[in-house]
Parts: structure tokens; C-alpha cells; sequence
């Protein structure tokens, strides 16, 4: 049944509810016409497939119910956005039950200081002392967790993933964006930015996540298909620079003067690695970074060269140094995703497996090609976040 259908069927309701009632009196009652006004984050829940996951209509939990959620980065614009969306589901569960003080329905929303991998389980193993009624998980590492995820199996308590899946058999629900499908378009893209033709750098935020995993891959199988002409170089994995650094520093220590000055690993910063990997593709036509963190590694790199007008630029997310670069041409395009959508539609998720309503394996929480052409479309606007 549509959103619209929905909204129809009480107002009629209303109005024979109303004559029945006023029937005695012998009044007519008046439809004004006047429609619900629909939430302003409306726009990102209807990206959200299927559409059970874009609403709290029926989770009737308990008062007191306590749902975890873990992103990776609670630092950045991105996982920011997905913590209101957490938030704005709760509230919307608390406001639909009715639910006040003691009673109302927690949860709550961390991450560690950047994707440290080993910060993100021990604050799972916190949460899981607090014995949640569901848990919610952004993997850093893929494979990791297991021992941490028996034991919540052991105890009760559910868990789904969001942003990045996990190899855990016991995942109940993953909700995410469709990676494969827009690395795809940021691929098309970049490869017509360059006419086709050329060599292409890419920036992986790691080497760990099914999320970076599954954009390296949908990257990849687009060039492979249908761009001969372009060639992928290398790979920089952004949770692999200190050992590049190292690598680096060897190379150019090796290739040095004698009277020119040693250099170690900690003279290097992150942009060194990528211009010298720029060194060593003078022909290099296009860049793609698989997060936000990855796109402004490449960007700063580029502008530090000034090859801001040479390399095309296209990636995933746009927090608002990105968008600001977007209005600037700095960045071809980018692959925005609806982390407010990925995080509302986790308590969904979080909340149909306590109910054990049952769970949809994949929630896709869509995405949007934005561009400097398009960026201040009412449809897009609504997708991008600071």
C-alpha cells in the first residue's frame, strides 16, 4: 500500500467517524483538506528498500527496551549523520507508543576515535556487558568479532550490521548501501571525465571492511567490462601508510645524494604517499577514493600538486569540505549515501529481531550521483549532510 493510499484511508475514517457521531445533531462535517505534513528526513526514508525499513508502525517493544548501535568513526560527518539517524528513530518509537521517563525506549549510538579496529571491540565488549536487547554493528574488520558475537548468541541478544556486513553467520539483517552498484557509476563517471582513456589511481579507506572490499571490487569489474582503455595502477590502502611510509623513505634514501639529508617514515605525512605515487605515474588521469576520508586524501594531494585541473576526482560521501569542493569543480562527482536512512532503518532492524518479526538478509538504503550540475536539486539536496 503507497505512502499516499496510507494517509487516505484514516482521513475517510475521520470523516464517517465524524457524521456518525454528528448525525444526531444533524451537522455536516467539513473536510478541510489538509494534509499530514510529512517529516523533513521523509526524503531519505524513501530510499530505503523495502519500505518496512523506512518507518516504526507495528515495533511494539517493551517499555525499557535497550537497542546498541557501533559505527566506526564517531568523529566524522558521515557516521554523525547516521547517530540523528538513530536518535530520530527512537524518538519516532517513544513518540508512537507513548512512552515516557523509565519507560522509554534507549539507545544508544558510539564509535571510536577514528576506525581503530581495536577501540571498536572493546566497546562492543562494553556493550555486551550491559546486556542489550539487540545490538547493531558498522564492522571495521570484516572477520572480526566472533568470539564477542557467540557470546552475545549465548545471552539472547541479536545482532545485525549496518554500513559494512561481517562474516558471522549469525548476522541477522545487513543494512547498507548497494556498494557494488555505485562504485560502478563512480567508475562510468570518472572514466568519461577522461574521455576513456588513461591511468587510474585508487585510494581504499582499508584493507579490512566488507564495505571498502565490496567498492574496490564494483570499481574494478566496471573498468574491466567496458573501459579497456583505462588502466587501474595501484592501490593505496589508507590503513597500510605507516608501512608505506617506510617503503617510501627506503626508496628515496636509496635514490639520494650523499650530502642530501636522511628521511625517515615520520618525515612523511599521508599526502606525501599519494604524490609520490603520482611521481611514479606521471601519466595518471583519474583518482577514486572509497570513503570520505579517502576522497580527501586525494584532494588534498591534488591540490598540493595543483593537479586539481589535470586528475579527475570522483569517490563515495560528501561531508562539506567535499561539497565545497564539488561547487569548486575540485571533485567530478561523487556517490553520496543516506547514512541518515542507514541509521534509522538499523533500530528498525534492531527492533524487528527482538520481535522476532523476521528480518530481510539486505536493507538498501540507496544512494545519489551528485555533481556540481545537479548538487542543488531539491532530491539531492536532501541526501547531503555537513
Amino acid at each position: 500500500m503507497t505512502r499516499k493510499l496510507r494517509a487516505v484511508i484514516p482521513a475517510i475514517l475521520c470523516v464517517a467517524l465524524a457524521a456518525s457521531a454528528c448525525s444526531k445533531k444533524e451537522e455536516t462535517p467539513t473536510f478541510t483538506g489538509d494534509k499530514t505534513e510529512e517529516p523533513s528526513y521523509q526524503a531519505n526514508l524513501d530510499f530505503v528498500t523495502p519500505a518496512a525499513y523506512s518507518n516504526i508502525q507495528g515495533l511494539n517493544l517493551e517499555p525499557g527496551t535497550y537497542i546498541s548501535i557501533i559505527g566506526k568513526d564517531e568523529n566524522s560527518s558521515y557516521w554523525k549523520e547516521v547517530k540523528k539517524g538513530v536518535e530520530q528513530a527512537v524518538k519516532d518509537l517513544n513518540k508512537t507508543l507513548g512512552y515516557s521517563g523509565e519507560d522509554k525506549i534507549k539507545a544508544t549510538f558510539n564509535a571510536p576515535d577514528g576506525e581503530d579496529i581495536d577501540e571498536q571491540v572493546n566497546i562492543l565488549d562494553e556493550e555486551l556487558a550491559r546486556y542489550p536487547d539487540a545490538l547493531g554493528i558498522a564492522s571495521i574488520d570484516e572477520d572480526a568479532c566472533k568470539v564477542q558475537f557467540d557470546a552475545a548468541a549465548e545471552n539472547g541478544i541479536p545482532v545485525i550490521a549496518l554500513d559494512s556486513g561481517n562474516t558471522y553467520q549469525g548476522i541477522q539483517c545487513t543494512v547498507k548501501t548497494n556498494n557494488t552498484e555505485a562504485a560502478k557509476t563512480a567508475a562510468y563517471q570518472l572514466c568519461n571525465g577522461i574521455e576513456d582513456a588513461g591511468e587510474v589511481l585508487l585510494l581504499a579507506s582499508d584493507s579490512n571492511s566488507e564495505a571498502a572490499k565490496e567498492r574496490l571490487a564494483g570499481f574494478q569489474e566496471e573498468i574491466k567490462s567496458g573501459h579497456p582503455n583505462v588502466q587501474i595502477v595501484d592501490t593505496i590502502y589508507c590503513d597500510q601508510m605507516d608501512d608505506l611510509k617506510k617503503e617510501i623513505a627506503e626508496q628515496k634514501n636509496a635514490a639520494k645524494k650523499a650530502e642530501e639529508p636522511e628521511i625517515t617514515a615520520d618525515d612523511l605525512s599521508d599526502e606525501d604517499v599519494i604524490l609520490y605515487y603520482m611521481e611514479q605515474h606521471p601519466n595518471l588521469k583519474g583518482m577514486f577514493g572509497t570513503n570520505v576520508t579517502a576522497v580527501q586524501l586525494g584532494l588534498s594531494a591534488l591540490k598540493e600538486a595543483e593537479k586539481t585541473d589535470d586528475i579527475v576526482l570522483t569517490g563515495f560521501d560528501a561531508g562539506e569540505a567535499q561539497i565545497e569542493a564539488l561547487k569548486n569543480g575540485e571533485i567530478e562527482g561523487l556517490a553520496v549515501q543516506n547514512p541518515f536512512g542507514i541509521g534509522y532503518a538499523s533500530v528498525v532492524a534492531a527492533a524487528r529481531s527482538i520481535l522476532q518479526t523476521g528480518n530481510e538478509a539486505l536493507v538498501d538504503t540507496g544512494y545519489v550521483w551528485v555533481t556540481n550540475e545537479n548538487m542543488e536539486d531539491a532530491s539531492i539536496k536532501n541526501m547531503l549532510y555537513k
